[in-house]
């Protein structure tokens, strides 16, 4: 029998037309819930990608440079992310609420404004910033470990380019153009890293972690001047040329706040390295960012989730719509918590072989693998809910939470990685991401009137 089709019992068509029919529906159905499961999906993959990529570079550097030159470089980098990411004013987030407002109000002299004036206002503070840092690193030299120095001297050069590529990011995520927002950065950057060191080795060259933080900075560099062109190009097809118009007071006073919350954000993520690196060994510094550098496919899950919510929290929140917030933020809780809880089991399992993969010194990071992961599902069960604290115009209690967080954090980590090690930052990060979680639940909760768990339903 040839039949096309089979009629299934609930009177949907079965078999090959009947999939392609609802494939077809799935992915012409313009509902926002739709759509944002698209978005994440799309920002999940380019992660993984970029994962994979950051994966097999880190493992290059890690076998031929060593445990003890990666942990230095580790170090480095770890300060250049943290601070790069904080010299933005906040900016690469406070443009998912200012730009759909602006469009939403019809303000284009200002919406222009914004887009032009942001980038540049960015950029030239971090590059003075990065002068005086360089400067700062100059003095602080005879107390720094000699192979760090020229390493951090590097890592300022790379500064106002990652700063500028975080603005830009964050002007993308608001015209839903998730490719242009993440691949300059996450694809090509690991990708000509990996070309770089590649090449440095075919050529018989010595890669330490001086010459790993040049790569890194070449390839941030080039992925932000590209990503910068495709950007501009892009808006002009939005946006019609005209007078632009500069609120700068306007701008910082919604990004501050926002900043706070990203700042200590921020500092929980990386306050457990830099501590490491001032108690224990390079060697031990490396060990535990291999166990993170694992861990990180359940963060990107979060991440993708983030990305594609923010703008509209602040969309539906400004009509009025708190039937349609609340039903969204439950569409958004459960798909960053139960794909994270399946991400989490399937790294767990292989955890060891991937540690392997970085060497074999690298295997004792797996027990406290389970230790770290603890943490990153506490994170996931409330999903983006700072995100939604931060359009809504509850940015300084979510700050209060993170600095709360991150204190707790601090303390732990300089009471149990003296004697502990990694499994002391492991846990030291996972019971702060606990206590956050929470406190973020309670924030939600008390402030809004919001259910937020993936668990049960909403209003």
């Amino acid at each position: 029998m040839r039949g096309e089709f089979v009629v299934a019992m609930d009177g949907q068509e079965a078999g090959p037309v009947g999939l392609r029919a609802r494939l077809r529906a799935a992915l012409g159905d313009s509902s926002d819930a739709s759509l944002t499961k698209r978005l994440a999906g799309m920002i999940f993959v380019i992660r993984v990608a970029s994962a994979g990529l950051a994966y097999v570079s880190h493992v290059l550097l890690a076998r031929w440079m060593g445990s003890a030159d990666y942990g230095v470089y580790v170090y480095a980098w770890t300060w250049v992310l943290l601070l790069g990411s904080m010299m933005d004013f906040g900016i690469s987030v406070s443009a998912q609420k200012v730009i759909p407002e602006y469009r939403g109000k019809n303000q284009l002299n200002l919406l222009r404004g914004f887009l032009y004036g942001s980038r540049n206002l960015t950029f030239a503070v971090s590059l003075a910033t990065s002068c005086v840092l360089a400067g700062l690193v100059y003095l602080l030299s005879p107390w720094i470990e000699p192979n760090t120095v020229v390493p951090l001297y590097i890592g300022c050069t790379i500064l106002p380019a990652l700063v500028l590529a975080n603005v830009q990011d964050g002007i993308a995520r608001s015209h839903d153009w998730m490719r242009l927002a993440l691949t300059p950065q996450s694809i090509f950057r690991q990708a000509l890293i990996i070309g770089f060191v590649v090449g440095a080795f075919a050529l018989g060259a010595n890669v330490g972690a001086g010459e790993a933080m040049a790569f890194s900075a070449i390839a941030v560099w080039v992925a932000t001047l590209g990503q910068m062109i495709f950007l501009d190009r892009s808006l002009k097809g939005v946006v019609a040329p005209g007078p632009r118009h500069y609120d700068y007071r306007g701008w910082l006073a919604i990004s501050l706040p926002i900043l706070m919350v990203e700042g200590f954000y921020l500092l929980l993520s990386h306050v457990d390295i830099l501590v490491l690196q001032a108690f224990r060994s390079s060697d031990e510094v490396g060990i535990y960012h291999a166990v993170v550098k694992t861990l990180a496919l359940v963060s990107f899950i979060h991440y993708a989730m983030s990305a594609t919510t923010a703008h509209r929290f602040a969309e539906y929140h400004a009509a009025g719509d708190r039937a349609r917030l609340s039903a969204y933020l439950q569409h958004s809780i459960r798909w960053t918590f139960w794909p994270s809880v399946a991400a989490t089991c399937l790294l767990l399992a292989f955890g060891k072989p991937l540690l392997w993969l970085f060497g074999p010194q690298f295997t004792s990071g797996y027990a406290p693998m389970f230790v770290a992961a603890v943490g990153l599902i506490a994170r996931s069960a409330v999903g983006p809910v700072e995100r939604l604290l931060n359009m809504l115009g509850h940015q300084k209690a979510c700050a209060l939470a993170y600095a709360l967080a991150f204190v707790l954090n601090l303390i732990l980590c300089v009471a149990l990685v003296p004697s502990y090690g990694i499994y002391g930052a492991a846990a030291a990060t996972s019971i702060s991401l606990v206590v956050e979680s929470a406190l973020l639940f309670w924030i939600t909760r008390a402030r809004l009137g919001l259910h937020v768990l993936p668990f049960g339903s909403g209003l």
